[in-house]
């Protein structure tokens, strides 16, 4: 048995376990971190064909309604904190007072009763905001369903 000391020949084979590794750890931080980038209460949005995004102003002050009617607001003095109907203005006014060119936004549920829906945007309204908007999750319009009255497009 011989061994060849001297031979100083390259490997050019690559070593992939701690590429492996490290694709590992970033995978599962991001799995852990992916639900918390969320803000406001979960709720299913209704669904747009034509959804605008919001323009400049920074981070939103969120207003989410949740499917049982309550509201919650999350901005910068509040941190998912739910709301009774009489303090909806009082507390978007204290957080336009914070950051007075912040935009709203309002996250319903798209199975809440239009009559709850109409008196959280009158509420917002007391507040004298020049906008709200109202958040949608955008439609493939391949997908859509035909409105009544429309004919649905066939290949």
């Amino acid at each position: 048995m011989s061994m060849d000391v001297g031979s100083k020949s390259v490997r050019s084979d690559i070593n992939v376990t701690p590429l492996v590794d490290v694709v590992l750890v970033l995978l599962i931080i991001f799995m852990v971190i992916t639900p918390m980038l969320q803000r406001g209460k979960p709720v299913t949005l209704p669904e747009a064909k034509h959804v605008s995004t919001l323009g400049k102003g920074g981070d939103p002050i969120l207003l989410s309604i949740t499917k049982d009617g309550r509201a919650w607001l999350d901005g910068e003095l509040h941190s998912k904190e739910e709301l009774k109907d009489d303090q909806i203005a009082t507390e978007i006014q204290l957080e336009l007072q914070a950051r007075p060119t912040v935009p709203i936004m309002v996250k319903i549920d798209r199975d809440l009763e239009y009559k709850r829906v109409r008196e959280v945007v009158l509420e917002v309204s007391k507040t004298h905001v020049m906008g709200v908007s109202l958040a949608a999750s955008k439609v493939d319009e391949k997908e859509a369903p035909a409105a009544p009255g429309q004919k649905a497009e066939g290949k």
